[in-house]
């Protein structure tokens, strides 16, 4: 399994508008290419130093393949779609995991 984790510092004052976009429209976008398997979005609890909020949204992705098929098909529009609507307002940068081993508690 890999992660395709979208780390974005987001000005302040976008961020609440930022934020409900992510969760009610992009996300679902993402996970509607089927590509996706599920996505998680946490807040980075670290302070930056150029401000903002920043944020990590990780997608699960069964293998390289299906992600190479999402940057073909889909990354561009969906990528723009964001450009469009908070252009100047944040920062992002991708990394691509891959799991190794998962734990996982009873």
């Amino acid at each position: 399994m890999y992660i395709y984790n979208v780390t974005t510092n987001i000005e302040e004052s976008t961020q609440e508008r930022w934020v409900k976009w992510m969760k009610d429209k992009h996300i679902p976008d993402m996970l509607a290419t089927g590509k996706f398997i599920g996505a998680k979005m946490s807040k980075v609890l670290v302070e930056e130093d150029m401000g903002g909020v920043t944020y990590s949204v990780q997608f699960s992705v069964l293998d390289k393949a299906t992600l190479e098929k999402y940057y073909i098909e889909d990354a561009t529009k969906l990528r723009e779609e964001a450009n469009a609507l908070f252009a100047g307002s944040f920062v992002a940068f991708r990394t691509e995991l891959e799991v190794v081993h998962e734990h996982t508690a009873i």
